[in-house]
């Protein structure tokens, strides 16, 4: 079974990983282009490519994979199948069409629920018990396609995006090694999505979803810091800086929503209390603008929080 590769991120190398170990035949890596980081403004390969690059497979990083010479190199490669995890670009009919057994995706969530572009980070938020992953046979639309096989992950109580990330993408490299012998052999089956999913569309993330919104319950701003967390970040404004939140914790309160949301109503060993819509979220390791991330009584010994100051939602 000759199988090309499409995948970007961190998320798609254990699959690919998987497929090598296994013996899988990979005749080539497709990924996004190499990207400028740094203050020099190094090309970067990206983790699927050094990933493919251990192994000696060929890598393809074309800036558009409709563009006709890279769907004629894909032809003369004659792939039996395309497995796709994290790609980031949406791939045409003519590609679709193309495999003897098609082309599928390892998708992080248990569709029909988070369709889109952050279905694990949107879990957190969310507040799930559970997540997974989906493979599926792709069509035309974004995550609509037939579903093959599923594996659910339960989510811990201080679960973030991060650690969900990781455990994801183990699950999904151990699905996709179990889910490819059915399709070669026909046993495979296809089970139709319906139309509507029961959550909205996992949009992709983006900085300003992070900003802490206080007028909302102490448990979604909690949720929020862990799914944004490690990237980008739950934050807000302390004195007109940037204060990133790592990590918080729900105080019950019977406050009753007297004081401002927002504002600092104590602060002690156990870190900043901040009265909220609901409850008070009690902020356990933050980081100031120009600072190291630290735990918030390590925090509080270089720099003085008052009580009655109220943390905003833009610079001074």
């Amino acid at each position: 079974m000759k199988i090309v590769y499409m995948g970007t991120p961190d998320f798609a190398v254990p699959p690919l990983e998987a497929l090598v170990r296994s013996g899988y035949e990979v005749a080539a890596v497709v990924t996004q282009p190499d990207k400028p980081k740094g203050r020099g403004k190094t090309l970067m390969p990206t983790p699927v490519k050094e990933e493919a690059m251990k192994h000696d497979i060929p890598v393809y990083q074309p800036l558009k994979v409709r563009d006709p010479e890279f769907v004629e190199m894909l032809e003369n490669i004659a792939p039996d199948i395309i497995v796709v995890a994290a790609f980031g670009q949406i791939i045409p009919k003519k590609i679709l069409d193309m495999p003897k057994y098609g082309c599928i995706n390892i998708h992080a969530s248990l569709l029909p629920k988070y369709r889109g572009a952050a279905p694990i980070q949107q879990a957190v938020i969310d507040g799930e018990k559970e997540s997974g992953v989906t493979i599926m046979r792709m069509g035309t639309g974004l995550d609509t396609g037939d579903m093959i096989s599923k594996v659910v992950v339960p989510l811990d109580k201080e679960e973030t995006g991060g650690s969900l990330f990781d455990k994801l993408a183990q699950a999904g490299a151990s699905l996709l090694i179990e889910t490819l012998p059915s399709i070669e052999d026909g046993t495979a089956s296809y089970e139709v999505q319906p139309e509507e999913s029961p959550t909205p569309y996992a949009a992709m993330i983006n900085k300003k979803m992070g900003l802490m919104d206080f007028s909302k319950s102490a448990a979604e701003l909690e949720r929020l810091v862990r799914g944004l967390n490690p990237w980008p970040s739950a934050y807000t404004f302390l004195n007109g800086k940037t204060l990133k939140v790592w990590k918080s914790t729900v105080e019950k309160t019977a406050n009753g929503g007297k004081t401002v949301p927002g504002t600092i109503i104590a602060v002690d060993k156990t870190g900043i209390h901040v009265a909220c819509g609901e409850d008070v979220l009690v902020l356990c390791e933050v980081q100031l603008e120009g600072k190291k991330r630290m735990e918030t009584d390590a925090f509080l010994r270089g720099y003085q929080v008052e009580v009655g100051t109220v943390l905003t939602d833009h610079k001074e």
